[in-house]
């Protein structure tokens, strides 16, 4: 299996604009109707050095773990999660992790 670590910003540009219920409702449209079996939320603040102003930017952010069998659907189902998010929040990018795991419930 795979773990995917997903990692949204929650800023628009330079000013928090992403609120819990606009996130609340993008899990509920975008994520869980692709991963209905389980996923794992949590709030986090991070950091990233925007190369263009050569700034260090920091904002809140929600970190979204899933478990899922390592086959091409899924990882396309994670592709299809992150490119709804840039394109809903005018976002330049979604951090994506996946690893391989041994996984039980």
């Amino acid at each position: 299996m795979l773990v995917a670590e997903l990692l949204f910003g929650r800023n628009i540009g330079d000013r928090p604009g992403i609120s819990e219920a606009d996130f609340s409702r993008f899990v509920d449209q975008e994520i869980t109707p692709r991963f209905p079996d389980g996923l794992t939320i949590l709030d986090g603040r991070g950091q990233y050095r925007d190369a263009q102003r050569n700034a260090l930017v920091r904002e809140q952010s929600k970190l979204v773990t899933i478990a899922l069998k390592d086959e091409p659907d899924g990882r396309a189902r994670i592709g299809a999660i992150t490119e709804a998010y840039k394109q809903r929040f005018n976002q330049q990018s979604v951090g994506t992790i996946l690893k391989p795991a041994c996984v039980s419930f």
